[in-house]
């Protein structure tokens, strides 16, 4: 008996083509047209197609990723669904998946697909990668690996992948780590496991999160601007191992001072933040002052983690932990 395999359309390049008075890509297949080109999946799934919309990658809200979220636990909780397959823009791909590994603590596997060319370009990846989602998400051995996501034959964690590309067929990576398996001969053959999976069970984020990039010369104007603004929470790319300009701590100061928690992540594509600096605005000087360090993890998904663990929690020592439990001692 075949397994039946919910397939959930949000939007993204894999639902485009190019529109000729524009000269430029924009939403326009419907789930059906996609789900046309993907020759012979009925041999091997049942599809359930949910449409969730047709939004470009950077259309995507935190807002919007909750709502997805719920769809998707209600999918999972029905017996007669194996696995779930979600479509999604490229661009803001690694955040929703992320935020559903962070947030869904399932069995049944949850895979995440885009496109890298649009369906008027040659070699439109559109079908391909959708059939390899597909034959993921049937697999029992994808079972319990949190979200994945699966492009150009390659499957991947949501927490250890990023878009390296602008434009390359392969542009999902784990930089540190590698990929956890491949689809070959619609076949998924993984050739590792992966680290415990962190859970925040929440039903509601805070959105005022900010991520800033710290850069030479940077200050403490615009965080100082933000506080002013009602931000909640901050994500800080610091240099190399965690390290910021001097004249950013006076800021980082601020916000800790009126209980908004920093995170301290790089702006390295590998690696992990410590306190092994001890000046002005080295990584030490900041965790001394109270700022949480969020290991190896890029920007746009510390602040990811930072909004759910907002959500769930206002306790500065609870978000601490939720960060730091994983890779500090």
């Amino acid at each position: 008996m075949k397994k039946k395999v919910a397939v959930i359309f949000t939007g993204g390049t894999i639902s485009m083509k190019v529109d000729e008075r524009l000269a430029a890509a924009i939403p326009a297949l419907s789930s059906e047209e996609i789900m046309s080109m993907v020759t012979n999946i009925d041999k091997v799934a049942d599809i359930e197609v949910v449409n969730f919309g047709r939004y470009p990658g950077p259309h995507m809200s935190p807002m919007m990723i909750l709502d997805l979220a719920n769809i998707v636990k209600g999918l999972i909780d029905r017996e007669d669904i194996s696995g779930v397959v979600i479509t999604h823009g490229t661009d803001s791909l690694e955040e929703t998946a992320y935020f559903l590994d962070l947030n869904i603590d399932p069995v049944k596997p949850i895979v995440m697909v885009a496109a890298m060319r649009n369906s008027s370009e040659l070699g439109y990846d559109g079908p391909s990668n959708l059939s390899s989602a597909i034959c993921t998400a049937i697999s029992d051995e994808a079972k319990g690996k949190g979200v994945l996501i699966v492009l150009n034959n390659e499957v991947n964690s949501a927490r250890e992948t990023t878009k390296t590309h602008t434009l390359a067929l392969d542009t999902f990576k784990s930089l540190e780590f590698g990929p956890l398996g491949i689809v070959d001969n619609d076949e998924v053959i993984f050739y590792r496991n992966i680290m415990k999976h962190e859970h925040i069970e929440t039903d509601k984020i805070e959105t005022s999160v900010e991520l800033i990039k710290a850069c030479v010369g940077s200050g403490s104007t615009y965080i100082d601007f933000a506080i002013s603004q009602g931000t909640k929470g901050f994500v800080i790319e610091a240099m190399g191992r965690g390290n910021v300009p001097p004249d950013m701590v006076p800021g980082i100061q601020h916000a800790l001072e009126q209980n908004i928690p920093v995170v301290i992540v790089s702006r390295c594509p590998s690696g992990r933040v410590l306190d092994s600096y001890g000046y002005p605005g080295g990584g030490k000087n900041l965790r001394d002052l109270g700022s949480i360090f969020g290991g190896n993890l890029n920007g746009q998904k510390a602040r990811i983690k930072l909004m759910l663990a907002l959500g769930k929690t206002s306790s500065m020592t609870e978000i601490k932990h939720i960060f730091e439990s994983t890779f500090y001692k």
